[in-house]
């Protein structure tokens, strides 16, 4: 992959916790996994050699004509040319666009030595598997020079249920299922996510969904320690609440229960089925809940038994 030349970025807010018995191996580890905050126009050149954009004041302004001027010139200065980051994310994200096409990109910028850097492009090696649904990863760009990677990938929504209406029944039973998916794949592989939840789950319109926000994950060896100290989610299961997760994997089942809850009571769809469905996962013992194997052979049980789905009404 092509080296940049930026100058060094800013690290900060570590987001990872060494699970080393040495001061110094843990001091390294939340170095690598410390957000990066980089100077965007350093990276443009490079994006624009592998085929992206980033947005411009005049592009942003060519493609959302609501926006004010002022909160342009605010944000971006009054050059047309000049880089407009959006204010609604974090400064490690860019919205772009692909040359060739326009198609609609955001890039992400990491620490190259991250653990999220290592499971995105472990992922995207595994991207051909049916079961392994991410956002289509479009380029991988790291630096020699200051260990910052960029992500360039598709810009999906996270508007889960469009405007058009409710969401129907069948594609909200494969929408799950691609959830359920997902995670049985990541922990065949002995990735745990760690921050499932809905607010990190992004879809494309055209029935595909996917996790975003790998920060927190980690990819454990076979014979590896899995216990985590000083533990952060978004859906903390109730042997964490301390602090401490001894099986990652087992939170990872507990949190994708309440993402399937949140998400009936968002489309509208309170089926027992379901409800009954999420209990083992929601066991107060983490030893009495299901793998994902068997969450994901459940699921598909579980839907055989609900019969004809069109006799449920949809959500109004």
């Amino acid at each position: 992959m092509q080296a940049l030349n930026p100058p060094s970025p800013m690290l900060t807010d570590s987001s990872f916790d060494s699970d080393s018995d040495s001061d110094l191996e843990e001091d390294d580890d939340e170095v690598i996994n410390a957000r990066v905050y980089p100077c965007w126009l350093a990276y443009s050149a490079v994006l624009e050699q592998r085929g992206f954009r980033l947005d411009t004041v005049k592009e942003v302004r060519d493609s959302y004509s609501e926006i004010p001027d002022h909160f342009l010139r605010k944000h971006a200065g009054d050059r047309e040319d000049a880089l407009c980051p959006d204010a609604g994310l974090c400064d490690n994200l860019f919205r772009g666009s692909r040359t060739c096409d326009g198609l609609r990109v955001m890039v992400k910028a990491v620490h190259r030595w991250s653990r999220e850097f290592r499971v995105i492009c472990l992922l995207h090696c595994l991207r051909e598997d049916p079961m392994n649904h991410c956002i289509p990863i479009l380029d991988l760009i790291e630096s020699d020079d200051d260990d910052v990677a960029l992500i360039v990938m598709e810009q999906w929504s996270s508007q889960l249920i469009d405007d058009d209406g409710p969401c129907n029944l069948r594609l909200f039973i494969a929408a799950i299922r691609q959830c359920i998916e997902h995670v049985t794949f990541m922990h065949q592989h002995r990735i745990a996510h760690l921050d499932i939840s809905l607010r990190n789950l992004l879809t494309d319109y055209k029935g595909h969904y996917a996790y975003i926000d790998y920060e927190l994950s980690r990819c454990f060896d076979s014979q590896e320690s899995i216990c985590i100290h000083d533990f952060r989610s978004t859906e903390i299961p109730p042997e964490c609440e301390h602090g401490e997760c001894r099986d990652p994997f087992k939170a990872d089942v507990w949190a994708l229960a309440i993402l399937i809850l949140r998400a009936c009571k968002l489309a509208g769809y309170c089926i027992p089925e379901f409800l009954r469905f999420t209990q083992p996962m929601l066991h107060s013992d983490l030893r009495q809940r299901p793998s994902m194997t068997q969450v994901l052979a459940a699921y598909d049980e579980m839907v055989s038994s609900i019969g004809d789905l069109d006799r449920l009404p949809s959500p109004h």
